[in-house]
């Protein structure tokens, strides 16, 4: 497969287009929204159907320069509701997808269902601020906010610090890859003094932790641990220095890609102005430098689809991982369009979806350690 040339500042649309006013953008994402909503109530009612949360949690954020409000989706394992105080279960921190304008927390419902029970973990869907109405990098931002509450309320929640992984779909695995980075950031940042705190980890001018995040770092403020042991990431976007057209040039069936009124949509409600740096590592960790990378949990989960236009980039940060030493466990779903798991048929599963997460439960399973469940450190 050719490598496509790029540009750290092309932007991800069509070059020279006039972008559409907000106000339009707002309205189209809530169109197809109610569409999106439409076809997920569909693909929920096929058997067996996946199930609602537990309980949710509403939570003010604290990064993004924009405060507002997310909600956090959380699904336990049965014996969870016990509420043993001498136990602690892994946490799995999910992001859905939708290009960061559509979709929501619950569309991961099968997924979650999947890892509560094969991995005894809580799973824990971020509904994150959406795109147009909070354009880049809020989505990233708010995913930072998830896991700065969750280290804060772990013992609230029965959660282990230890056993921490983020999975993620489409835009949501992006974020699975960039929310880490921008943990990284933000631990940084709390950790650093005086003029070191101004020196950005992206500039390279001061290096990044020595502690690799699977070793655990110390979060400041909530005086917790916290160590992520694996990311999954679905069909990711992970670089934005292609155009949307150089994407599916690489696709190998043109009648399976996303339609543009779609991509068009997530990319002009997202990448705002239309004149950003798309490599930037929080929107483009394909092209982050090594030295975030190298942030990263020691072991990657990932899935591509064959009839993607993201295929191209995900094997390119794939191999650029392994380069850097990381274990990435891969596995290309074969005829397979993107979010080819979330088909809205009502009337039975896709097939294989059930096998390829299960797959990845495995992987989960054996970097957790999820033999038992963890007693409590004194």
């Amino acid at each position: 497969m050719e490598e496509v040339p790029r540009s750290p500042s092309m932007p991800a649309g069509i070059p020279g287009k006039k972008p559409r006013p907000r106000w339009i953008l707002s309205i189209q994402a809530k169109f197809w929204r109610t569409l999106m909503g439409i076809g997920m109530f569909l693909h929920k009612m096929a058997r067996p159907r996946p199930p609602k949360p537990d309980f949710t949690r509403k939570i003010l954020t604290t990064v993004a320069k924009q405060k507002g409000f997310i909600t956090l989706h959380f699904y336990v394992p049965k014996d969870w509701h016990n509420r043993n105080l001498e136990s602690r279960y892994p946490v799995v921190v999910n992001f859905h997808g939708g290009g960061f304008t559509l979709g929501s927390a619950t569309d991961d419902a099968r997924w979650a269902k999947v890892v509560v029970q094969e991995v005894n973990a809580v799973v824990v869907s971020v509904d994150y601020r959406r795109a147009p109405e909070h354009p880049f990098p809020t989505a990233v931002e708010d995913g930072v906010d998830a896991i700065v509450y969750l280290a804060e309320h772990a013992k609230e929640f029965n959660l282990d610090l230890d056993k921490i992984a983020v999975s993620g779909f489409s835009s949501g695995a992006n974020m699975a890859f960039t929310v880490p980075l921008r943990l990284q950031e933000e631990l940084e940042q709390e950790l650093a003094k005086d003029e070191a705190r101004r020196m950005s980890v992206i500039e390279a001018r001061r290096p990044g932790l020595q502690k690799a995040f699977s070793e655990g770092r110390i979060l400041v403020k909530a005086s917790k641990t916290i160590a992520v042991k694996a990311v999954v990431a679905w069909y990711p976007s992970v670089d934005y220095t292609h155009t949307r057209e150089q994407r599916r040039a690489t696709c190998a069936r043109i009648d399976q890609q996303l339609p543009a009124v779609f991509t068009d949509l997530f990319d002009d409600s997202y990448l705002q102005p239309p004149t950003m740096d798309m490599a930037n590592p929080y929107l483009s960790p394909g092209v982050a430098p090594d030295h975030m990378l190298a942030g990263l949990p020691q072991e990657i989960i990932l899935f591509t689809c064959e009839w993607d236009m993201l295929l191209a980039e995900g094997i390119a940060f794939r191999d650029k991982l392994r380069r850097l030493g990381k274990t990435v466990h891969y596995s290309m779903v074969p005829n397979a369009p993107h979010g080819w798991d979330k088909a809205p048929n009502p009337l039975k599963q896709t097939p294989g979806v059930q096998a390829q997460y299960l797959k990845a439960c495995d992987e989960m399973k054996r970097l957790l350690g999820v033999n038992h469940i963890s007693e409590v450190e004194e």
